[in-house]
């Protein structure tokens, strides 16, 4: 097959699909075609031109999901500059940081984001700042020449076009497959956050990869989840989609459940991309409690009655997600033990990939049909895997990647880009796992994460935590270590408790027992010496990765 660069597959797609819906807002029912989204990346190829940005020019992005978001990045990486992604909810420090370290010139955000950057500190390198909803000017540096600029579309536009635009004007000037196109600030756990560069080869090798494997079609309907700014989101509910001729419908904001799956019925979503903590809560919420009554919890025990009751949950849950969903892929941590096998028994379609902002973001997938029990699916065509053992009596290690997907570095960052990726290409993912005989990888946690006890074992707190879960009244739990002692941090399920009227002195008489069963889970080094309980749920990134950096030292505990 000839090789298309991921800008010259929007040319095609967006030629091809010319009358077929590509964007909707969810909430206000803002909608474009193909073609009116093409019209629209050529007024922003206007904009950008009248303020003289050169290929290769940095444009930082920052926003809610919406129409206008994802019209400047694709005029972004259309038009050859760089765009720069940046997730919402950076703190306003970092957002400038960001904005000046990556050597943006222009910024597109939203009113109440650009009200809170501290301003004072200064932009290094921007010329202008601009809302994206409606398109007007917030910053200039020259005074007139942004809203100069942004006057003047309609006329240069008209001029250009004169019988109107049309599919024959669809046309975007190549780009250098190994060039930078996208500089993706990653949520971070120290510090500012490191701006991974990825190729134009990058994102081309992630989005046929999801073509070739239906991912999305022409036609396919996709609810937009995810922030876009991060890369599991942004490759698989917006890049890939655009290049099938999908139909993106962008929530925009975080839902309720109920919104939730009302949106999913509404739109009849054929993929959903999302974290395993949003399934687990679906299932452990309104599932589990179901079959806990009476009468299923005895009918469920009876083998040919058991086999109607999953069919019946199984379409119960497929219509929940609007009826049509092929596959549900999750990503960005573990999948609950309990509610993996739940699903498997069910026959419920899903998977659960492996990647990371540094691969664009794919690493390892399986389709759901061939996926195999706690693992992360197989390596990618294209992409190599090596474990690179931490001690030396364990079969577990680091795993190194190595392939097409790999980012180019870290911008102005050489001592981090040569921490990560060595002399032979290997990108250390500071992630421990086991590679198996044919190709899958199982995670078994974070290097940073992983404790070595008093007497030289590995101690993977993710898996006790994993067990932890399962327990009496907990929603989530952190497994840390202080003076060479266990404790697990303990977020409980204050919603239960409220249902349940439980008193704190009936909490903590289960969180007693639960300490004695999770030890007798365990190995004897792994045992933890209390339960803590937190009054509030745990930080966490975009992707819902619990910020592990930030306990025990910030972690608030109720007084029992």
């Amino acid at each position: 097959m000839e090789y298309k660069t991921i800008i010259k597959m929007y040319e095609s797609s967006f030629r091809a699909n010319f009358d077929k819906p590509a964007l909707t807002e969810y909430f206000t029912g803002e909608s474009c075609n193909y073609l009116q989204l093409a019209e629209d990346i050529t007024r922003y190829h206007i904009l950008f031109n009248q303020l003289r940005i050169n290929k290769g020019d940095k444009i930082a992005l920052v926003g809610k999901n919406n129409t206008n978001w994802v019209k400047v990045y694709i005029a972004v990486i259309t038009y050859g500059a760089v765009i720069v992604p940046i997730l919402a909810d950076f703190h306003p420090a970092d957002l400038l940081h960001t904005i000046n370290h990556s050597d943006s010139k222009l910024l597109f955000t939203e009113q109440h984001i650009w009200n809170n950057l501290p301003k004072e500190d200064g932009f290094e390198n921007l010329i202008a700042a601009f809302n994206l909803s409606p398109l007007e000017v917030l910053y200039e540096k020259e005074a007139g020449q942004a809203t100069k600029a942004l006057n003047n579309i309609d006329n240069v536009f008209n001029k250009r076009y004169l019988r109107g635009f049309s599919v024959n004007d669809i046309n975007y000037d190549d780009r250098d497959p190994n060039e930078v196109m996208i500089i993706n600030y990653t949520s971070g756990t120290t510090g500012f956050s490191k701006g991974v560069m990825l190729s134009v080869d990058n994102i081309t090798a992630n989005v046929c990869f999801a073509i070739d494997h239906k991912f999305h079609f022409k036609g396919s309907r996709v609810l937009a989840l995810l922030p876009l700014a991060h890369a599991y989101g942004c490759a698989f509910d917006m890049l890939t989609p655009l290049s099938t001729g999908s139909h993106i419908t962008l929530l925009g904001r975080i839902p309720t459940p109920s919104v939730l799956m009302e949106a999913m019925v509404k739109v009849k979503p054929n993929l959903i991309c999302t974290v395993p903590i949003v399934m687990e809560k679906i299932v452990i919420k309104k599932v589990f409690p179901q079959i806990e009554k009476k009468p299923i919890k005895t009918l469920i025990k009876i083998p040919i009655i058991r086999g109607f009751i999953y069919k019946k949950i199984l379409k119960s849950m497929l219509d929940s997600f609007g009826g049509c969903v092929i596959e549900v892929n999750m990503g960005g941590a573990a999948l609950n033990t309990e509610v993996e096998s739940f699903l498997r028994k069910i026959k419920f379609p899903f998977t659960v990939g492996y990647g990371m902002t540094e691969c664009a973001p794919l690493i390892c997938y399986e389709v759901h049909q061939k996926y195999k029990p706690q693992s992360c699916g197989k390596v990618l065509p294209g992409m190599e895997v090596k474990i690179v053992p931490v001690t030396e009596d364990s079969s577990a290690g680091e795993i190194y990647v190595k392939g097409r997907n790999v980012m180019k570095g870290y911008y102005k960052n050489e001592e981090a880009t040569a921490t990560a990726i060595d002399a032979e290409g290997w990108l250390h993912t500071g992630d421990i796992g086991v590679l198996s005989d044919d190709n899958t990888v199982f995670i078994k946690g974070r290097i940073k994460s992983m404790i070595l006890s008093a007497i030289g074992q590995n101690i993977y707190p993710e898996e006790i935590e994993s067990k932890l879960n399962k327990l009496n009244c907990v929603t989530e739990s952190l497994v840390v270590e202080e003076k060479g002692k266990l404790f697990g941090l303990i977020v409980p399920d204050f919603e239960k408790i409220k249902i349940a009227g439980i008193s704190l002195t009936e909490l903590k008489e289960i969180m007693m027992k639960n300490l004695e069963i999770i030890n007798s889970l365990v190995a004897p080094y792994e045992k933890l010496c209390e339960l803590r309980i937190c009054k509030e749920a745990f930080e966490k990134t975009p992707k819902q990765s619990i910020r592990r950096y930030l306990y025990p030292q910030t972690a608030c505990y109720m007084a029992l």
